[in-house]
């Protein structure tokens, strides 16, 4: 393969073909990176701020092409394109405020005269990035990883070559020195000469538990710093005092936002008997009128997926867990691409629509006799990303913080990532953490400085 091919999952137009980099051109790439380093390491924090608040500049202003540009290479509808671009702008404008803070030393108090912790990049990084938020998932790694003072490489998904050829021409836009932000068009078999590089000091990835596993393994060989952010299973637990007129378009867009191609989308709803009937009923109106369609028209709420191939995986899922037993309530049409939103019932262990992660506009309807069982049957999976519980009872919930194992918990809202709040998994959905202070802190050398005079 020479060429990467952007296809729009909507009409199967292609859109445009960019050249894989051949090893000369990757060892090019890899010694810009380096040469640069060596510069951007020295420059202030507020010089590396400055150029985060004309990148927030340049995101408000651009946003309706890059929204657009993204309805085009993977289908997201336009609307929720809009803002996942003001999102971005938020990050950056939350490390802009932030940044001094966060990498200032930090004094301890020890029998030297002085003692601290420095906060020091480390150098080039490696992102490996999903097509599914193709702007937020690169901008909420690259905005505090550039400003504490390394270098970036971009390998973006294969699908979204038209979005990371912005981006490198953005993060330039911006005032960023050549070298700082580059992104890379190659094969996966080309990645672990890049990983190898010396010149690479650490990798992130985002995506699916199979690549992460193999990235991880790859980077484990050379000892580089790692953190994987990967698939998710969330549950959405429905207690018998859920307010459902309060919180119903907020379990839908939990499932249905993106599509629903998100890694903490809510997959499982695990509704306690009481209310279930209720929940089912007002869970399918809701969807059902979701509007479906182009995604550039600005009132598609649902378009298609990314690509034929990942609704035609999905079908198969569904296929098989309705060989096992489960009963399609509303929906499971598919045309191509899109993939009518759908409620699976009788949902169970042991299906793929309970077992697996389904990326796409399919949620999974369980019932539970109680509030415990609901809470066991949320954690009998092997990931770890986010849970969702709804009930008025916030004190009883609050008592199940140590019994949901996952990178997050939230009451009576949809798992979101927040740039003040860490964001990551646990278990087979990856380690580390994205976002926050502790995610700027990821690819830093926390270095230990201890002085007598």
């Amino acid at each position: 393969m020479e060429y990467i091919e952007s296809v729009n999952p909507y009409t199967g137009e292609s859109l445009n073909k960019y050249k894989i980099l051949s090893e000369t051109e990757i060892n090019t790439v890899l010694d810009s990176a380096s040469g640069c380093y060596q510069e951007w390491k020295v420059e202030s924090v507020e010089h590396r701020v400055a150029l985060l608040k004309k990148l927030s500049s340049l995101l408000l202003k651009k946003k309706e092409n890059y929204a657009m540009l993204m309805s085009k290479e993977m289908g997201k509808p336009i609307k929720q394109g809009i803002s996942e671009i003001e999102k971005c702008a938020w990050a950056c404008d939350f490390y802009a405020k932030n940044a001094v803070q966060f990498l200032s030393d930090d004094l301890i108090e020890t029998e030297a005269d002085e003692s601290f912790i420095s906060y020091d990049p480390l150098g080039c990084i490696l992102a490996v990035m999903p097509w599914n938020f193709p702007f937020w998932q690169v901008i909420r790694f690259a905005a505090p990883t550039l400003t504490a003072g390394n270098t970036v490489l971009l390998k973006h998904a294969s699908n979204v070559p038209g979005c990371a050829t912005v981006l490198q021409e953005l993060f330039l836009e911006a005032g960023y020195p050549e070298g700082c932000f580059q992104s890379i068009f190659v094969g996966h078999g080309q990645l672990e000469s890049i990983v190898a590089n010396p010149i690479v000091q650490g990798v992130t990835l985002t995506g699916s538990e199979k690549a992460g596993r193999a990235i991880a393994a790859m980077a484990g060989q050379y000892l580089k710093k790692t953190v994987m952010e990967l698939g998710g299973n969330n549950a959405c637990i429905v207690w018998e005092d859920a307010d459902l007129d309060q919180y119903v378009d907020t379990m839908v867009m939990a499932r249905m936002q993106n599509t629903g191609q998100s890694c903490i989308a809510a997959k499982r709803f695990i509704v306690v008997e009481e209310i279930y009937s209720e929940f089912l009923m007002k869970f399918r109106d809701k969807i059902s009128a979701l509007k479906t369609g182009d995604p550039l028209e600005m009132d598609t709420e649902v378009g298609v997926m990314a690509r034929e191939d990942l609704a035609a995986d999905l079908s198969q899922q569904v296929a098989v867990s309705i060989e096992l037993g489960a009963k399609v309530y509303y929906g499971n049409n598919r045309e191509a691409a899109f993939y009518e939103p759908t409620i699976l019932t009788d949902v169970a262990q042991g299906m793929p629509a309970f077992n697996e992660e389904l990326f796409g506009p399919v949620a999974s309807v369980i019932k539970a006799s109680n509030r415990q069982e609901a809470i066991t049957l949320a954690m009998e999976s092997k990931y770890g990303l986010g849970t969702m519980l709804f009930t008025q009872d916030t004190d009883a919930a609050l008592d199940c913080i140590s019994d949901i194992p996952d990178g997050a918990f939230f009451i009576n809202e949809l798992v979101k990532s927040d740039p003040r709040l860490p964001f990551g998994g646990t278990k087979a959905s990856g380690y580390g953490r994205e976002l926050s202070m502790e995610g700027m802190l990821e690819f830093v050398n926390k270095k230990t400085v201890y002085l007598k005079k």
